[in-house]
């Protein structure tokens, strides 16, 4: 396969690209020139004004590419420091001129939205959320949670600096769990939907969800750390949090609840899709590589 991807030299694009071409696809890159990188064996790289151009002439009997896979956005800034506008401009306008550039010119349109436009609120959850309603039934839509792989901490980073200073963990008496999103599941999962899949929206995670008491305890093997769970009563956290609400503390009742709330994805949908029984990488392997990848660039550093 012939392979373009947007936002191409990202942490997925890069990924992505080894991973394909590994298997014997070609991968073109769509990006702005500044994030050209010589360690990515892209085939061509083009700038965003190239776009049109790549597909002027082309027809669905004779493709310019097997698939193009979209994964050029604006993502959640966690400072909240970006424009809301931002959000629509680039994940909405940008998602509708590649479209309109390729639509009915490439046999399949795979589109990065998040999960967290299922329900989410902010202003990153619902440009996500337009773009697939803009996009619904004719394209491939992954709605993946978290993602992690080696050289991209991500939201683990917090935890990673918690268990490395031997700071206890107070909540582990909530025992909540969350699923992520390996890149090698990403990856593999990408590869068969460029060669099969059918347009659609499929929700994407590893098999298994895994608590944050086990991803601690996975963080102290990595580091060689003890794992400090402290299981103090819920009781006593939850009106630290009123208090810390009141004080402006760090702990307030927002953070306690995205600490301790459950986030389960079911991937079920596109594992029929894809005619799998599992996914190919399994959860907790895939955290382990992740978060020996950090011990081991930190060591390096």
């Amino acid at each position: 396969m012939r392979i373009l991807i947007t936002g191409a030299y990202g942490f997925v694009g890069t990924n992505l690209c080894r991973f394909l071409t590994e298997k014997g696809h070609v991968c073109d890159a769509l990006d702005i020139p500044a994030a050209k990188r010589d360690d990515v064996p892209y085939a061509k790289t083009f700038a965003w004004d190239d776009l049109e151009g790549l597909f002027f002439g082309s027809t669905v009997a004779s493709p310019v590419y097997d698939a193009v896979v979209h994964l050029a956005g604006k993502a959640h800034d966690t400072r909240n420091v970006t424009e809301p506008q931002v959000y629509f401009d680039v994940n909405v306008g940008l998602t509708k001129r590649i479209f309109g550039a390729v639509y009915r010119k490439v046999p399949r349109f795979v589109y990065f939205s998040s999960i967290k436009a299922l329900d989410g609120d902010t202003p990153y959850a619902q440009s996500k959320r337009e773009a697939e309603v803009f996009l619904n039934g004719r394209a491939i839509v992954l709605e993946p949670a978290m993602i992690h792989g080696p050289g991209n901490k991500g939201n683990l980073n917090l935890l990673v600096q918690v268990v490395k200073k031997g700071i206890p963990w107070p909540l582990a008496a909530f025992e909540n769990r969350r699923s992520f999103t390996s890149i090698g599941n990403i990856c593999a999962v990408v590869e068969a939907l460029c060669q099969r899949g059918e347009n659609g929206t499929y929700p994407m995670c590893d098999d298994t969800p895994v608590s944050t008491n086990r991803l601690i305890e996975l963080i102290a093997e990595a580091y060689g750390k003890p794992s400090r769970l402290w299981r103090l009563p819920r009781v006593l956290m939850r009106c630290a949090a009123v208090f810390g609400t009141v004080l402006h503390l760090p702990l307030n009742l927002e953070r306690l609840g995205k600490l301790t709330e459950n986030s389960v994805v079911d991937n079920s949908l596109l594992k029929r899709a894809l005619g799998w029984s599992a996914m190919p990488v399994d959860a907790e392997e895939g955290l382990k590589a992740t978060l020996r990848s950090f011990r081991d660039e930190e060591r390096k550093g």
